[in-house]
């Protein structure tokens, strides 16, 4: 799958798909800022790609198994390793084991840090110091190298202290030392009393004092400061720019958990003490903000390492089984730059800010083994980063001019913060974090796919107009400050508005009747054309809640058809296996009991030619008595004994004929008792066929239930398109109280607000008919 990047510059059309009221664009531009551009801009969201080397345990547990694959510096292809359930699908032909995407640039794992900044952020924080907003956040799975690539080591700083050297090179020499101008609410510039700088030092010092001093060091590279000369050298604004003044300040804070915490506020000692949470609000241009959130005014890159040094110790970090100090949270580390006029008391010129997020890695807890508080966590981690995900991709479907979509914001803090930069405010950047683990190769081809969405996104940088406007000073109270300046004209303080106030207090009584008759005209034309678009609007609601009924019915309908095909070839299959089951049963049964009385024909035969040899012989003898009997007598008394012994063994061979007929009468008493006892259970299941028989009927009941339901629901529906006729039928110019999507309209333009009435349909139900729903078995 090649996801390279084929997407067209938006157009103004197509910028306005996206919602006007969310997307309103940043004010806080530089008027001499040569950069910013006076005419919109369009372009694809940059995406890089850093990719972390391979550690001692991991080269030891075999996971380097070649699943990622550089083609240039540019594409990536991905490929699935043996036991990664990608490829346990594609051998089942779900999927395909090789992926390629496409990034704006690739960052192998030999990438220094110096060479990572200079490829990714230089024209971003040349940017911001110009004037321009940024937002910068990485992107990837736990233990992907994130927090390293924004903040780095004390020795080898990342991305954030290497932007703070160029920013405060930049403004070397120019820095207002004063502390009396602070960031306020989005966009303005609160003016601070002698009392209230007092306690900005206050607060600044007792947060420095709880840091010990092996804090991170400052990292000054001096590709930084050549790439930031150029810069300077090239802006035709950079003699311009010595007479202004620059003041510096920074933010720190998480969302842990969809709370957000200041990360410089005092960390609560006691165990029951929670950090109290702080609110995300829209000023009035509709910019996002955190309310009560700290901001300090720092010197130099040294100062911001310490806040952030002290903010990472109030960070919500905790033990998996993947990284043992994963980031539970997401930070954002926010620096906002003050372009001030040259002197003691300086006016605000304009107000840039850059935002470096760290996300906290998405995970499966099936893997990093998260229970209790840390499977809560992560749960709120891949929501928000779910989230995250359907606002990029409602981005990419939104630049279609012919599609509408909403994209959401507003359901996760995290990209309601997110929003103005992804809508004209500034430039965003993303950089995605990956590891070459073949154990977790799923997650990162979820990551993969995820940057190839983000890929395609394009930003549209609005230009400057009536919105861009100036920021505003406020005092301590929040009311605003108003600064006349001497050499302003006095055409130039007198607005519009006071120019028409003047000449409607010369204007004749006449006139101004006049005027409010054709006000009145204007209102009830007005009126008039939003009643006519409420009846159009209604009549498509109406048409389109009627088809969405017939379709509602039509599907139920299908359903219900093949539910009752189903639950009959059900009862069916099982009516057949239940006469199989007892056929089966009585045969075995009665096959048992054969065989433990069963005698075989040949023995019987043999016992039958036993008796007749017996019969045959006693015939013989019974002969030869005779014969002896008319021998003399003197063979008499033998002849006496040979017939005592034949008449011995006559009486034991009667005997045991007499046994086997009783043996032959037992098997038949058996046979009957078996026919008696086959013809009983025939009786029980001409029972049970009975009762199938009767669910059977119930069911032709149940259909001609259905049957009448639907008979009913036609003629309401009949009923329901008499009413609609009846309403499309009632006279324009008298119009009777409406309720619903205009009402509260109307009654605000009348001054007459009216109770709405609900509309009784057919059936006694308020509103639409609703269809029954169908008995269930």
């Amino acid at each position: 799958m090649d996801t390279r990047d084929d997407s067209a510059m938006l157009s103004t059309e197509q910028s306005s798909l996206l919602d006007p009221t969310m997307c309103i664009a940043g004010t806080d531009t530089i008027a001499s800022d040569s950069s910013v551009l006076s005419t919109e801009a369009s372009h694809p969201l940059k995406v890089y790609l850093r990719v972390r080397p391979f550690s001692k345990a991991e080269l030891s547990n075999n996971e380097s198994q070649d699943c990622v694959t550089f083609e240039n510096s540019e594409i990536v292809s991905l490929r699935a390793p043996k036991d990664s359930s990608t490829m346990k699908n594609c051998e089942r032909g779900i999927g395909q084991s090789v992926h390629k995407f496409t990034f704006t640039k690739i960052f192998g794992e030999d990438t220094t840090q110096a060479e990572f900044f200079e490829g990714t952020m230089k024209d971003l924080v040349v940017s911001f110091a110009n004037g321009q907003n940024g937002l910068v956040f990485t992107y990837g799975v736990t233990n992907a190298g994130k927090t390293f690539t924004i903040q780095g080591t004390p020795k080898d700083g990342g991305i954030l202290p290497r932007s703070l050297d160029v920013v405060f090179d930049h403004i070397r020499g120019r820095q207002y030392v004063k502390m009396n101008l602070k960031p306020y609410l989005g966009n303005d510039v609160m003016k601070l009393d002698p009392a209230q700088v007092k306690q900005e030092e206050s607060m600044k010092a007792s947060l420095f004092s709880s840091l010990k001093e092996d804090g991170m060091k400052a990292v000054v590279s001096s590709s930084n400061l050549r790439s930031l000369a150029a810069c300077e050298e090239a802006s035709p604004d950079h003699a311009g720019n010595e007479q202004n003044q620059f003041s510096a300040w920074v933010s720190f804070f998480e969302i842990y958990n969809e709370y957000v915490y200041d990360l410089l506020d005092q960390f609560p000692t006691a165990k029951n003490q929670k950090r109290p949470a702080l609110k995300i609000c829209d000023d009035q241009l509709g910019t996002s903000y955190v309310k009560d959130l700290k901001w300090f005014n720092i010197t130099s890159t040294e100062e911001a390492c310490k806040i952030l040094q002290i903010g990472n110790k109030n960070r919500s970090l905790a033990s998996t089984k993947m990284n043992q100090q994963s980031s539970r949270s997401h930070s954002i580390f926010t620096i906002r730059l003050l372009k001030l006029n040259h002197g003691d008391d300086p006016g605000v010129l304009g107000v840039s800010e850059m935002s470096l997020c760290d996300l906290a890695g998405s995970e499966r807890c099936n893997k990093t083994q998260t229970v209790g508080d840390r499977l809560k966590e992560a749960g709120n981690i891949n929501n928000s980063l779910l989230i995250l995900g359907k606002c990029i991709a409602g981005l990419k479907q939104s630049q279609n001019p012919k599609k509408t979509n909403y994209v959401p914001f507003r359901e996760s803090k995290l990209t309601r913060l997110f929003q103005p930069f992804f809508c004209g405010k500034g430039k965003a950047c993303m950089i995605v974090n990956i590891n070459q683990c073949a154990s977790t190769y799923d997650e990162t081809l979820h990551v993969m796919k995820f940057s190839a969405v983000a890929k395609q996104v394009v930003q549209t940088i609005q230009p400057r107009n009536f919105d861009f406007m100036s920021p505003r000073i406020v005092g301590k109270d929040g009311k605003i400050i108003t600064e006349i300046d001497a050499n302003m004209s006095v055409e130039d303080l007198l607005s519009e508005d006071e120019d028409e106030e003047l000449d409607i207090s010369v204007v004749s009584a006449e006139d101004l009747l006049k005027k409010i008759e054709e006000l009145k005209e204007k209102l009830m034309s007005e009126r008039q054309s939003k009643l006519l678009l409420e009846m159009q609007i209604r009549k498509e609601m109406g048409e389109a809640m009627y088809q969405q009924m017939v379709h509602l019915d039509e599907t139920w309908s299908k359903r219900f058809e093949d539910y009752q095909e189903t639950t009959e070839e059900q009862l069916e299959n099982r009516l057949e296996m239940y006469k199989k089951a007892i056929k089966n049963h009585a045969y075995r049964q009665a096959m048992e009991e054969l065989e433990e009385d069963y005698v075989p024909l040949e023995e019987f035969q043999a016992e039958q030619d036993k008796v007749e040899e017996r019969d045959r012989r006693i015939e013989e003898l019974e002969i030869a008595l005779g014969l002896l009997k008319q021998s003399g007598d003197n063979e008499a008394d033998s002849t006496s004994g040979v017939l005592d012994a034949l008449t011995k063994r006559c009486q034991d061979k009667e005997k045991i004929i007499i046994g086997l007929k009783v043996q032959i009468q037992n098997i038949r008493d058996e046979a009957d008792f078996d026919r008696r006892r086959l013809t009983e259970e025939n009786n029980m299941l001409k029972q049970h066929l009975k009762i199938k028989e009767q669910e059977n009927q119930g069911l032709r009941s149940l259909t001609e239930r259905t049957i009448q339901l639907e008979a009913s629901v036609a003629e309401r529906q009949e009923k329901l398109d008499e009413s609609k006729k009846h309403v499309s039928a009632v006279d324009i110019s008298e119009p009777k109280p409406k309720k619903g999507l205009f009402s509260s309209l109307k009654n605000t333009m009348t001054g007459t607000p009216k109770k709405s009435k609900s509309v009784e349909t057919p059936g006694g139900a308020t509103g639409l008919a609703r269809k029954k729903p169908l008995a269930r078995k």
